[in-house]
């Protein structure tokens, strides 16, 4: 069943849709909408309810209901809509991309939903901190800081119209890593010197970094977002500590060689540090839930990624919940995390997007489609007016991209 405002006014504001099919369900059905429309419990918002064709039960808001909520909202403002929340402090962890990786459309899904659910919570006058957790740390900065050397021997000479096209960049290292031995060893060398502190490929890694960050820049500014990056890298500092406290809490053991937390109801264990030494997601994303509970003060922290991630996320929580940071998940009590999963986006071959094995559509490149598509419409129709005239170049401009990148949104 499906809620819809409906475009017909007069037959109700609000309805009710079923999905209709023939043969012997089709009485089921009927029956269905009827008994809905018959035991919707009362309420001051509904004046009545009435059964149009088999599929639809239609609702008529209460007259009475939206005059005193239009009267309110007119003599006290938008905000008096707004509900109460009994939390202050909201962690909205939404679109995160990977740096020397250019923004694809299947990074649109968080960053949008990311975006609505903070403008949500900060119209209920709620505190968001909007966090990009970016991906600027890991083992393939390696080689891409070795890629970068072999390119520009004076960082000096590194900038944006030096590099290129970054993803074209990104991709020409993964090549020599995945085809040249010693350049794959020089890449693995790369991650330790970075690790440790190296000035010299700090400041290639910090160059990378700043460049990717231009880049989405871009695309937040035409969508309208707004975010504070706090990225892996940002994390890594606090990671040994706070993997002491989970050992010494009794929730870290040996495992095949690496570092992990057994999960009641979970087949495979929570890795934090892998056989090498290395830390992963799960450390780094534990490290920021600590963070943001002792740090940040967040009351609720709320991780908008597709629903592939839902297993590593019921994990990362549950962990959290044994070292005492978390109450109960069934309590409904502050402070508490959720996931917020989306369907996964799909490239052409029905398997999900990923930049590094497939081409993907670009989202500046759909963002510019958007609107080129949405000028010409304009134009056509003002055209056909005869009032193309009475708009400025600035107008047309600001008009295609208000109904294009909203279209997208």
């Amino acid at each position: 069943m499906q809620w819809a405002f409906s475009p017909r006014s007069k037959k109700g504001q609000l309805n009710i849709k079923t999905q209709i099919q023939s043969g012997r369900c089709y009485e089921i059905y009927v029956c269905t909408v009827q008994a809905i429309a018959k035991h919707l419990p009362p309420s001051d918002i509904v004046e009545s309810t009435s059964v149009a064709g088999p599929g639809f039960v239609n609702i008529i808001l209460s007259s009475k209901w939206v005059a005193q909520n239009i009267h309110n909202m007119l003599l006290n403002g938008i905000n008096a809509w707004a509900p109460i929340l009994s939390v202050e402090r909201v962690v909205v962890d939404f679109s995160s991309p990977n740096i020397a990786k250019e923004m694809h459309v299947g990074h649109l899904r968080s960053t949008i939903i990311g975006d609505t659910l903070s403008r949500m919570l900060e119209f209920s006058e709620v505190k968001v901190l909007r966090r990009n957790h970016v991906g600027d740390w890991g083992t393939q900065f390696g080689m891409l800081i070795e890629h970068l050397f072999d390119n520009f021997p004076n960082l000096d000479d590194v900038e944006e119209q030096a590099i290129g096209d970054l993803q074209v960049f990104y991709k020409a290292s993964k090549r020599r890593f995945d085809d040249d031995p010693l350049f794959m060893e020089r890449a693995q060398q790369a991650v330790v010197r970075l690790q440790g502190g190296d000035a010299r490929y700090l400041s290639a890694w910090k160059k990378i970094c700043e460049l990717s960050r231009k880049e989405f820049d871009l695309v937040y500014q035409r969508l309208g977002v707004h975010l504070e990056e706090k990225g892996e890298s940002f994390y890594n500092p606090y990671i040994p500590n706070v993997l002491e406290e989970l050992t010494s809490k009794g929730l870290i053991e040996e495992s095949k060689g690496a570092r992990v937390i057994f999960i009641e109801g979970q087949t495979i264990p929570l890795i934090v540090v892998k056989r090498d030494g290395g830390y992963n997601y799960a450390s780094t994303d534990l490290t920021a839930i600590w963070y943001r509970l002792n740090i940040e003060k967040a009351e609720w922290m709320i991780y908008v990624t597709d629903v592939g991630q839902s297993q590593h996320f019921d994990m990362v929580f549950s962990a959290a919940r044994r070292a005492g940071w978390l109450p109960d998940a069934k309590s409904n009590l502050y402070p508490k995390t959720n996931h917020v999963g989306f369907g996964l986006v799909l490239g052409s071959d029905g398997k999900r997007f990923r930049t590094r094995s497939s081409e993907v559509v670009r989202l500046v490149e759909l963002l510019d489609e958007a609107k080129s598509r949405s000028k010409a419409e304009l134009v056509r129709r003002l055209e056909d007016n005869g009032k193309l005239n009475e708009w400025t170049d600035e107008e047309l401009e600001k008009t295609a991209e208000a109904v294009g990148y909203g279209a997208i949104k």
